[in-house]
């Protein structure tokens, strides 16, 4: 195991920007005001059990399919753009899907784990290592268990404003990003 700080460094913003753990504080808070209280650790557990069962399994379902890690990266920079323009302009391209049978699905999946988390995972396997990835996941696991679980006291300490502003910076982040993966694996598709 080689352990890359600037890897584990670049993986770990990565995956907080496409998580978006901050910019979700609005839905998690909506969710626990018609819901009730969300179980952090259990919805942080279930997101990286998704993580990790799509970061090892993942490639395998591609090779299934008859597809490479590089193209599943292009097809992942196009969803991470679509993710980031959602973000900056605050229009929706997606719908949420918020079940009550079990509270913490919404927030596990699609919240946190959702396609673009997915997606960004195998996208970025094809630039870093497996080890660095993992620390990264790890990193981003304990942030969302610690906002999840001060939820209430983050949105009174940042303001709506400032929840907004995070939005549209890390969406700014996640389009440089789709840009990159896209035009990196482009020139290695033969």
């Amino acid at each position: 195991m080689q352990f890359d700080l600037r890897e584990i460094g670049s993986a770990t913003m990565i995956l907080f920007a496409v998580i978006d753990v901050l910019g979700t504080l609005p839905v998690i808070i909506d969710l626990e005001n018609r819901l009730g209280d969300i179980h952090e650790l259990k919805a942080t557990l279930i997101s990286g059990a998704i993580m990790f069962g799509f970061l090892f399994l993942g490639q395998s379902i591609l090779s299934l399919l008859g597809l490479d890690i590089r193209s599943f990266a292009i097809a992942g920079a196009i969803v991470i753009f679509f993710l980031g323009i959602e973000m900056v302009l605050g229009i929706k391209l997606t719908k949420d899907d918020t079940s009550e049978a079990a509270l913490v699905v919404p927030v596990a999946f699609p919240l946190i784990a959702g396609t673009g988390t997915l997606t960004t995972l195998l996208s970025i396997r094809a630039e870093f290592k497996l080890e660095n990835i993992i620390l990264a996941i790890l990193i981003n696991l304990v942030i969302v268990y610690l906002v999840i679980r001060n939820t209430k006291h983050l949105a009174r300490l940042l303001g709506p404003g400032s929840i907004v502003i995070l939005r549209k910076v890390f969406g700014i982040t996640l389009l440089a990003i789709a840009v990159k993966l896209f035009t990196t694996n482009l020139g290695l598709i033969h």
